[in-house]
C-alpha cells in the first residue's frame, strides 16, 4: 500500500510560491503597471459595420418603421468622461475592487471610444434607414439626437467570467425643446478575459445599444420640418 505523499517543508513553501506567482502573473498580465516595454500594442476598434439580420429581419416592426419613415436627424458626438477621451482600453475587476479603474498595458483602442461610439451610431442608424446629417445641419430644425456615455468598461465579476458594459443616456430634441430621455445599459459577456475578449464584448454592446436607440426613436411622436 501506497504511503501519502508529506511535503518536506521547504518542498511546501515553493509550492505555495508557485501558486501565487501564477496568480500575479495574471494580475500582471491585465494592469497597465505590468512591466511590458518590448512587447507590441496590439489596437482594436469594433470591426466591420456589417448590417445584422435581426435588424435587417425587424425593419417591418412598428418602431424601427416608424422612424425610418420619419426620415432625417441630427446626431451629435457622443460625449462621456475624460477617461473616454483617450486610446487606453479600461477594464475593472468587481470581484476584488469595484471603485478602481485599470488599463491593459500593450493594448489600445485605435481612436477614442467617443470616436467610435459616434461614428457605429451613425452607421447603425443609416443602416436602419435614416437619414443622418451633422451638427452643422441642425439648423435645418431636423430631430437632434444626444448621447452621453456612462459606462463603457470590460467588467470582471470573476477571474474568469467577464462583460463588455456599455450604459448611455438619449436625449432627443426638437428645435429647444426635449422631446424625450432614455437610460440604455447592454452588458455582452467577454469570450476570452482579455483585450480580445474585452473589445469584441463592447462591440457587440454599442451595436446593442444602437439598435436599442433606433428603435426608441421610432415610437416617439416627431414632427416634420
Amino acid at each position: 500500500m501506497r504511503q501519502p505523499v508529506t511535503l518536506h517543508p521547504t518542498e511546501h513553501k515553493t509550492h505555495n510560491l508557485a501558486a501565487c506567482a501564477a496568480v500575479l502573473v495574471f494580475v500582471l498580465s491585465l494592469s497597465g503597471c505590468a512591466s511590458n516595454k518590448g512587447q507590441p500594442t496590439t489596437q482594436f476598434d469594433f470591426g466591420p459595420a456589417l448590417a445584422p439580420a435581426a435588424q435587417a429581419a425587424g425593419a417591418s416592426a412598428g418602431g424601427i418603421n416608424s422612424f425610418v419613415n420619419f426620415g432625417a436627424l441630427v446626431v451629435t458626438d457622443v460625449t462621456g468622461s475624460s477617461a473616454l477621451d483617450s486610446e487606453r482600453m479600461f477594464y475593472r475587476l468587481s470581484y476584488a475592487d469595484a471603485l478602481q479603474a485599470r488599463t491593459y498595458a500593450n493594448s489600445r483602442w485605435t481612436a477614442n471610444p467617443l470616436q467610435m461610439m459616434t461614428q457605429r451610431l451613425k452607421t447603425r442608424m443609416g443602416q436602419a434607414g435614416a437619414k443622418v446629417l451633422s451638427e452643422s445641419d441642425a439648423s435645418l430644425g431636423v430631430p437632434i439626437l444626444r448621447v452621453d456615455v456612462d459606462d463603457f468598461v470590460h467588467d470582471f465579476s470573476s477571474a474568469t467570467q467577464s462583460q463588455g458594459v456599455v450604459a448611455v443616456r438619449a436625449s432627443l430634441f426638437q428645435g429647444h425643446t426635449l422631446v424625450d430621455q432614455k437610460h440604455f445599459v447592454r452588458t455582452t459577456p467577454a469570450a476570452t478575459p482579455d483585450a480580445a475578449g474585452g473589445a469584441r464584448a463592447l462591440a457587440a454592446s454599442t451595436d446593442a445599444i444602437a439598435a436599442d436607440i433606433t428603435g426608441w426613436l421610432g415610437t416617439l411622436n416627431l414632427q416634420r420640418r
